[in-house]
């Protein structure tokens, strides 16, 4: 008898998301633009849906109160696809859905093809034996780099920045190690922390090159004169014939001063003009109107002839070939599946209204006169407990979704910010704090700039009581450096 081997059985609940439910979570991320491509692409897959208004459809299809909250996708349910899971987590860079055509299951509505250079930096960095903290260093880091791929935040503040928003301690020594690990990836510049750095990572990489130190020399130790294009300067220093020093600058012309850019689409770079998803006009009288921008968004239909051809093949049902049967089910998983996507829409647009309807009762004052002090602190949880749909359903309302106002276009999370209440009583948002943060900054002696340390005890005597690593995460939110720094 075998030792060791154990079987144990036992039971337990998993909660797996049905296709419809699926398709309603996705519609519901896509802003307006998207919506137009994805319904688009759907026309074109499906003949059994075509553009036009349903007959007999009311012409208000979007009143909130016949919103089905059974119907809506609850945060705690135990998802089993992991491509929306954890959107309250994912950065505003996430992939957006293209209008390609689907493959025919409903997991497999398309993402865009092109992958960001952060994305395929990160897969370098998975291909390391790196420790655990190198690999959560890196990974931090790469997520500093700006478009281009350099790094124009100072490992100082990276630092800082690690021990305030993660709770993680690294030196700025620690840091120039995964540093110089980042830097060796591909393409060559990547994490460099200037155009001088950027260029002489790509100079080293060129081995076998007869006038590489030569390049070298010139960025190394003439950059100022290269800058200013002082050639006369830079060939009397270096002791350069203008035929070598001509070989070389025409090499150097050569390299990348932005090595993100040729490593796939950049993260955060948005090249469409933003289109609003709702448009709030207020009115003298204090009239607050809401509307859905669906302009663009075609109105959905059932395909007649489809319908047609479904209720023959059914009265016919007795006497049916193998063919005929056959031909039945396909209209019928067309039918299914158009009769689905019109609901989701739907269903979509029901929530959009609500959630955005909620956001101005919420934050009434701010859209009756535009003052931004008058936002006042608002979680999701806020808005989730006003409509009664889960925390995940309005995180994915809020994410890449904009508002028309009378004072600007403004997206979704603008809204949204912490707040705490004074020892008055007072509730206030975050953003105030900073405004008043950054009033006392403007007005201090520029001589002796107020430390953060200075700066928690000047609020704090003002009723805000905060502590010093909040007033230095707000310093750093409003891109105000230390006070060592601003002298």
């Amino acid at each position: 008898m075998a030792q060791g081997s154990h079987q144990i059985q036992s039971q337990q609940q998993i909660q797996t998301l049905s296709p419809q439910q699926i398709l309603v979570v996705k519609l519901l991320e896509l802003p307006a633009v998207e919506l137009e491509d994805r319904i688009r692409a759907e026309i074109l897959e499906n003949p059994a849906l075509e553009e036009g208004q349903e007959e007999g459809a009311a012409e208000d299809s979007l009143d909130k109160n016949d919103l089905d909250e059974d119907s809506l996708i609850s945060s705690s349910e135990d998802y089993s696809l992991g491509d929306y899971l954890t959107e309250d987590d994912i950065p505003d860079y996430k992939l957006q859905e293209s209008s390609r055509s689907r493959e025919g299951r409903a997991e497999d509505i398309p993402f865009s093809e092109v992958t960001s250079f952060y994305e395929i930096l990160k897969e370098q960095l998975g291909e390391l034996n790196l420790t655990d903290q190198q690999q959560e260093l890196a990974e931090y880091l790469i997520g500093s780099l700006d478009d281009d791929g350099l790094l124009r935040k100072s490992l100082y503040n990276i630092s800082d920045e690690l021990a305030i928003y993660a709770g993680v301690e690294a030196s700025e020594s620690k840091l120039e190690e995964v540093l110089k690990i980042i830097q060796d990836f591909d393409p060559a510049g990547i994490g460099a922390r200037s155009l001088q750095e950027c260029l002489l990572i790509q100079i080293k990489r060129k081995e076998g090159s007869p006038i590489r130190q030569t390049e070298f020399n010139i960025i190394d130790r003439c950059y100022d004169d290269f800058t200013r294009k002082h050639w006369d300067k830079i060939m009397q220093r270096l002791n350069l014939s203008e035929e070598k020093f001509n070989e070389a600058l025409q090499e150097i012309t050569k390299l990348n001063p932005r090595p993100g850019s040729s490593l796939g689409e950049t993260i955060g770079r948005n090249l469409q003009q933003i289109v609003p998803d709702f448009i709030v006009d207020t009115y003298d009288d204090g009239t607050i109107t809401l509307n859905l921008n669906n302009r663009n968004v075609p109105e959905l239909r059932m395909n007649r002839s489809f319908s047609e051809m479904l209720e023959e093949h059914t009265k016919n049902k007795a006497n049916q070939s193998k063919d005929s049967k056959n031909a039945m089910l396909f209209l019928k998983q067309k039918m299914d599946a158009a009769q689905g996507f019109i609901e989701a829409v739907k269903q979509r647009q029901n929530t959009l209204v609500t959630t955005m309807q909620a956001i101005i009762d919420l934050q009434h004052p701010f859209f009756l006169e535009g003052d931004e002090s008058l936002l006042r602190p608002m979680i999701l949880k806020d808005v989730a407990d006003l409509t009664g749909l889960d925390i995940s359903t309005i995180s994915r309302v809020s994410n890449s979704k904009y508002v028309q106002t009378n004072y600007g276009i403004f997206s979704l999370k603008y809204f949204f910010g912490e707040g705490f209440t004074t020892e008055d009583g007072e509730e206030m948002s975050s953003r105030e704090i900073r405004r008043i943060l950054k009033d006392h900054i403007d007005n201090e002696n520029k001589k002796k700039p107020l430390t953060d340390d200075e700066l928690t005890e000047i609020l704090n005597k003002e009723g805000f009581p905060i502590a010093r690593r909040t007033v230095a995460k707000y310093r750093q939110q409003l891109n105000i450096p230390v006070a060592r720094l601003r002298k």
